[in-house]
């Protein structure tokens, strides 16, 4: 799928600090025309948190259960584990052959925001080139998940499969129901997670077990015609994704620029297969109040200047483009919310 029309336009991140969708749709139509994506709303409660939203299968089958503090945890010491775990790797495998993957639904109290999207872009015209939605990585939800004495789950394969096979059959789900409105859709992994990977705390963190569960999401999206593209708002190492089957990576570039520029010379073949850098430029904090357009083209621009020097190849750095906010809102003002997307959508108007 060409990524031509993608070049050089703006879109958000994900979570909003709306406690309803019909307003943070309004500030998402509003700004992001071409490329609008649905609202996560943390504000709402915990229903729309990483596990309620992206892993319920897990929760309704027995496979997790939660602490009194809210942590999630697999119910490895429960008696009926492995009938469970059985049943559960038919229902996926039953999902991979077919276009029935309604188990791996958003629930509408777990998703207010994606289904107000829905109804809003089947109601009114749409002025949208491509459509964007998001989903929590392998390696955030393995390090979210423990097992039940407290270690995250990603480090024990078992475990670790049924996490990126549940978050493959939730994004072939959502990506079927994007598709229905009638443009390409854009599905962000998104991964905090991988600022722990060669962190003194995460010393058995691996980077084939990393880029081994990531592909796999990508491919899932990839085949059910989607775009792929990873969110990381943190400095990591960027050598990890630039050989995966990934089409857009997005990085806060406000905060973490350095990070991405020791690795600027192996984007040269990420470009050159059609790759894009997203970069989230606009800070998602109160630091957006010190900066206004000016200061934050100027910015841009000297970074771009830097990873041309370092030995990224200028045309595809000055073509390959997109902007967003460096990070999602959803523990934001709305008047903070509101100026950074209309910064960030300036911004793409008027970027040279």
């Amino acid at each position: 799928m060409s990524l031509k029309k993608l070049y050089g336009r703006a879109t958000g991140i994900g979570s909003m600090p709306h406690s309803g969708p019909d307003a943070a749709l309004d500030l998402i139509f509003t700004y992001f025309k071409e490329i609008p994506h649905w609202p996560q709303l943390p504000r709402r409660g915990d229903a729309e948190g990483l596990v309620s939203q992206y892993l319920a299968p897990l929760l309704s089958r027995g496979l997790v259960a939660l602490r009194p503090n809210g942590i999630p945890y697999f119910c490895l010491d429960e008696p009926h584990w492995e009938k469970r775990c059985l049943e559960y790797y038919e229902l996926l495998l039953a999902a991979e052959d077919s276009d029935e993957v309604a188990e791996f639904a958003f629930t509408e109290e777990s998703a207010a925001g994606f289904y107000a999207f829905m109804e809003r872009c089947a109601r009114q015209p749409l002025e949208a080139l491509y459509l964007k939605g998001q989903l929590t990585g392998p390696i955030t939800a393995g390090f979210r998940i423990t097992d039940p004495e407290g270690k995250p789950s990603f480090y024990d394969p078992a475990l670790r499969e049924i996490i990126v096979k549940t978050l493959a059959a939730a994004a072939r789900w959502q990506l079927r129901q994007l598709q229905e409105l009638g443009r390409p859709v854009i599905i962000f992994v998104d991964e905090p997670g991988l600022y722990n990977y060669g962190s003194s705390t995460a010393v058995a963190l691996g980077r084939p077990e990393i880029e081994s569960s990531l592909e796999e999401i990508f491919t899932a999206i990839r085949a059910t015609g989607g775009i792929t593209g990873l969110h990381s708002c943190a400095g990591t190492d960027w050598s990890l994704l630039t050989g995966l089957s990934l089409d857009l990576i997005n990085f806060d570039a406000y905060e973490y620029f350095s990070s991405l520029l020791v690795y600027a010379n192996l984007l040269n073949p990420f470009f050159a297969r059609g790759g894009a850098l997203a970069w989230g430029i606009v800070p998602s904090s109160d630091k957006v109040l010190q900066e206004d357009l000016a200061s934050l083209q100027r910015l841009l621009d000297s970074q771009m200047k830097a990873l041309v020097k370092q030995g990224a190849e200028e045309d595809y750095v000055r073509s390959r483009y997109l902007v967003t906010p460096s990070c999602g809102m959803g523990t934001l003002t709305e008047a903070l919310a509101e100026r950074i997307y209309r910064l960030t959508a300036t911004l793409e108007e008027r970027i040279f």
